[in-house]
């Protein structure tokens, strides 16, 4: 069924319309025309039923008024003049004797009738079905009826060959199919030029997407002009444009900060260099000069490392082994981790923490260090650097690095996660300095189901909220506010 269903849904949809509509009306016209012609077919029957009742009734009566059975067969055209059709069957006999009056052109054998008695009248019940030999219906109805006063018996046999509704029927069949058809084709040419001209806004909005090109990512289509069923397609397709030209630009931006940010280190390597090679140097000269350009290659490593694992964070999807962790542990950890750099500026951790956090080990004390990093390098010397971590009652972990330094303005506070990324031009002997240390903070969470966040307060002090998801069966609820 998949193979032959993919085909048609490939089909163009003008084609597809055509012929859904054909289908449509072949079957409903298909559908009248046979229930016209069983109700012709019902009527014709009945009147033809009532017509050989009338008729035998009539004979009856005629040979209720005559004396004597020699008086019919004094007149037996009397009778046969009142056939319905050449075709039909009219026999007078009485029982056990000859018929007296013979009419059966195409000597068809009588079937076993039941006479209908003199005292009763002719019904519908009183009918016999038959067909010819040709498959043609035919009705059959025996009664019996007196002679004149005398009290004398005859049974009258009757039938009548439906020869004429059968052609009429025909006729009619034929017309009905001819209907049907005529039908079909003026509606398939009436589906085609509605549907085409229908689609004609679908094809303008796609020829108004081919002509969108990375230099007019600018160009958005026509949303109020659209057709109301069209309306959501074009206000879709323009969001995908947003995010898209969004993405470009965004691409276009760390292309340039890539460049940018390696091209000071190759510049230092290739001045270095030069310089070395333009005169005979001693062991020592070299020495100094091969760690600072190994100084320089292990800051372009990390560059490359950092941008090879946002690159992998944003195309992978597998989950990530996960484990419940202490949260009171993991921030004491990297705090006496950090703690020999923040005693260089004066700063020391405070740490408040209690329950536990669904994460992987590694990436989320990576992220963790990163935002302490960060806390450390822009915190006013002198000052305290607060880690506080709490699971809330849904299960989820929330974590909150805080620091006193300089007022944020809300548009930076924004760009704090973009990649390379910096709000203040400051370098310090132990942070990469490459601008992607909160990046890969953002990428680390958005792994872990969660989100990461910055606040700053008018008097400097700033918060970064790394909130973990719960673990699986568990509501994330919104963080609480510090």
């Amino acid at each position: 069924m998949s193979a032959l269903s993919t085909p048609w849904r490939s089909r163009s949809l003008v084609v597809q319309i055509t012929c859904l509509f054909a289908l449509i009306v072949c079957a409903v016209v298909s559908m009248v025309g046979m229930s016209l012609y069983h109700a012709t077919s019902a009527t014709l029957s009945a009147r033809a039923d009532y017509q050989l009742i009338a008729r035998v009734e009539h004979f009856r009566s005629l040979l209720h008024d005559l004396y004597t059975i020699k008086e019919i067969e004094a007149r037996p055209r009397l009778f046969e003049t009142m056939l319905g059709d050449f075709q039909d069957v009219i026999i007078f006999r009485r029982p056990g004797v000859a018929p007296f009056i013979n009419v059966n052109p195409e000597h068809m054998p009588l079937p076993p009738l039941v006479p209908v008695p003199v005292q009763r009248a002719v019904g519908l019940d009183s009918l016999y079905e038959g067909t010819r030999a040709d498959g043609v219906r035919m009705r059959w109805i025996a009664a019996q009826a007196q002679v004149g006063d005398s009290g004398e018996v005859v049974e009258i046999v009757a039938a009548h060959v439906m020869t004429q509704e059968a052609h009429v029927l025909s006729a009619y069949l034929v017309r009905v199919w001819i209907t049907v058809v005529s039908a079909v084709l003026i509606t398939a040419l009436l589906a085609w030029w509605v549907s085409s001209r229908g689609l004609m806004p679908l094809r303008k909005m796609a020829d108004k997407a081919a002509d969108i090109t990375p230099d007019t990512l600018s160009e958005r289509l026509d949303v109020k002009n659209a057709p109301t069923e069209l309306q959501s397609l074009a206000a879709s397709f323009n969001a995908m444009l947003d995010r898209l030209s969004s993405g470009y630009e965004r691409l276009v931006q760390f292309s340039a900060d890539l460049a940018h940010e390696v091209r000071t280190p190759i510049g230092v390597l290739i001045g270095q260099t030069q310089v070395t090679l333009a005169h005979a140097r001693s062991e020592t000269e070299y020495k100094s000069v091969l760690e600072s350009n190994l100084e320089e290659l292990e800051r372009l490593g990390r560059i490359a490392q950092n941008i090879l694992f946002l690159a992998q964070a944003d195309h992978e999807r597998q989950q990530d082994e996960r484990s419940t962790l202490n949260i009171q542990e993991q921030l004491e950890t990297i705090a006496t981790y950090f703690e020999g750099i923040a005693d260089e500026r004066n700063l020391r951790f405070e740490v408040e923490a209690s329950g536990e956090m669904f994460a992987n080990a590694i990436m989320s004390r990576r992220a963790i260090s990163n935002v302490v990093v960060n806390a450390v390098r822009y915190a006013q010397p002198g000052t305290v650097i607060r880690l506080d971590g709490h699971e809330d009652a849904s299960g989820a972990a929330q974590l909150v690095i805080g620091n006193q330094g300089k007022p944020v303005a809300p548009e930076q506070l924004e760009r704090l996660f973009d990649r390379f990324y910096r709000g203040d031009a400051a370098r310090s002997e132990f942070t990469e300095s490459s601008g992607l240390g909160l990046s890969i903070v953002q990428a680390i969470m958005k792994r872990h189901g969660g989100t990461a966040s910055a606040t700053c307060s008018t008097d400097g002090w700033i918060e970064f909220t790394l909130l973990f998801a719960a673990a699986p069966g568990q509501a994330v609820i919104p963080p609480r506010r510090h």
